[in-house]
């Protein structure tokens, strides 16, 4: 029986449009009426998810920065954080220097950019955060990195990624969230993970649990859950490691998942 639902937001609970369907927001409504933990787990920081939270009325954790954090969303008490090392923080700053890409840092939830782009002006209205342009790397690697993030090509992200995970696979976790983001949290950070703590903290088992996406960054959390549902926008790789594929997500793809397991299934 499923007890818990992580919903990813990007390719996920966002159309085309970057909206929320009036279905899916019922959906996932109808999900809580039936004491159903629903919780958004995004590559966002925490004030990127916020506003979903508020649309769908949640009280359970948000699950953020590819679970790199999670928050309580009422008293925003930091209930887990694990961040990338200085020494990695480092290296992954200097390899994008060199490949001249737009590096994103979050530290302290804060937005820390090495340059204001158009790039940097599209990442703010997603994340609802102000950059900030950088003016010493060690400077913010003291304080602590939670997850960097490089912008840049569809073509350029696809070389890196290959690249970088055989380059810094021991330490470093390297994923895409979107085709021209490439994201970097700490080897033992995942979407995954970051479910395991959340059934560690409420009691619920794997198979109790029941997780949708649509991005390389989510796998985790699909193969962790006791039932992982990829968006029928998501790619083959994704496709084929879950245990079933909906809709996509300009076809109510999360409101035809929630119905079928949770809604309208049988206890």
């Amino acid at each position: 029986m499923i007890r818990f639902v992580a919903l990813d937001v990007d390719g996920t609970l966002l159309n085309s449009n970057r909206e929320v369907s009036e279905s899916t927001i019922e959906a996932v409504k109808e999900a809580k009426a039936k004491g159903i933990l629903v919780t958004i787990c995004t590559g966002r920081p925490v004030q990127g998810a916020i506003p979903f939270v508020e649309l769908f009325g949640l009280k359970s954790p948000i699950i953020a920065y590819n679970g790199g954090m999670i928050v309580d969303s009422k008293s925003m008490e930091i209930l887990y954080e694990q961040g990338v090392s200085p020494e990695d923080a480092r290296r992954i700053i200097a390899l994008g220097e060199e490949r001249k890409t737009t590096i994103i840092i979050w530290s302290n939830n804060q937005l820390y950019v090495n340059e204001l782009n158009e790039q940097v002006h599209a990442y703010k209205q997603l994340s609802n955060v102000q950059p900030i342009k950088i003016n010493d790397y060690e400077e913010i690697i003291q304080q602590g990195i939670t997850k960097l993030l490089w912008i840049d090509e569809v073509e350029s992200i696809q070389a890196y990624k290959v690249e970088l995970q055989a380059e810094l696979q021991e330490t470093v976790n390297v994923c895409t969230s979107k085709a021209h983001y490439l994201e970097f949290v700490d080897r033992e950070v995942s979407k995954g993970e970051a479910l395991k703590h959340i059934g560690e903290i409420y009691g619920i088992k794997q198979d109790e649990m029941m997780a949708i996406g649509d991005g390389d960054n989510d796998l985790p959390m699909l193969e962790y859950a006791g039932l992982g549902i990829a968006m029928g926008n998501a790619p083959d790789l994704v496709k084929e490691k879950v245990q079933f594929v909906t809709a996509s997500n300009d076809e109510e793809g999360i409101a035809i998942a929630i119905r079928k397991f949770i809604v309208d299934a049988e206890v």
